[in-house]
């Protein structure tokens, strides 16, 4: 199978899994994980209409933005974890932050990003799952930081994302998203400019897809399998 004929297949699954419960498929954005995969990789997605792309390691990812900088329609999402002495290069070079989780970190990409971009997109990542392995803030956590953010000029707060434990079981995966959902849909009726709920990875994309998701993050679907270099 071919890069092209995966976005294909993906697509397809997102159009199936939004006509299921009554949404339409292009309210769900497909942003293509393309960490640890070569450039030529992401070429072959852009030529199938690929235009959002996500990377969870700073440095191949601001390598990834500059080898494609001579084109102007590509939005970049980082979507790792972040030490704050590497939020430098997020704030100048990505687009959206999938993973804020602290004040901190939400000041220092603030006071960093450069005037003449656009203010970067960033989204709350919530720890549903309660998984020490995770970074992530707790629901109740939610609304401190969001009023934090919300006086950053240079930043625009746009949702909430998670990566839930993995959970075979559709009911299972559903009744965790149903609460993220929730809180979403509590988020928006404060702050006009929310809008995104990124949930949903291939083994799960259905039932986030049932439950409100806008934004799904899909990799080995698309790309395959991960190759970690040694």
């Amino acid at each position: 199978m071919t890069i092209q004929n995966n976005i294909s297949d993906v697509t397809a699954r997102i159009e199936h899994a939004a006509a299921e419960c009554q949404r339409s498929p292009q309210d769900i954005t497909l942003l293509a994980v393309s960490k640890t995969k070569p450039c030529e990789a992401i070429s072959e997605a852009i030529e199938a209409g690929q235009r959002q792309f996500g990377e969870n390691y700073v440095q191949e990812g601001v390598e990834k933005i500059q080898y494609f900088s001579h084109r102007n329609d590509l939005i970049w999402h980082f979507i790792g974890p972040l030490q704050s002495n590497k939020s430098r290069l997020v704030a100048e070079h990505f687009d959206w932050f999938h993973t804020l989780d602290r004040a901190k970190i939400a000041q220092r990409l603030n006071d960093q990003r450069p005037s003449e971009k656009a203010p970067l997109n960033v989204l709350i990542q919530i720890n549903i799952s309660d998984e020490n392995s995770k970074s992530g803030i707790t629901l109740a956590e939610v609304a401190e930081l969001a009023a934090q953010v919300a006086t950053m000029p240079n930043l625009v707060l746009r949702g909430l994302m998670t990566i839930p434990a993995p959970e075979t079981d559709y009911e299972r995966q559903c009744a965790v998203f149903h609460q993220m959902n929730e809180a979403f849909e509590q988020l928006k009726t404060t702050y006009p400019t929310v809008d995104t709920l990124s949930m949903g990875m291939t083994d799960d994309m259905r039932a986030a897809i049932h439950c409100g998701s806008t934004l799904v993050r899909i990799g080995t679907a698309i790309f395959g399998a991960r190759q970690y270099h040694q």
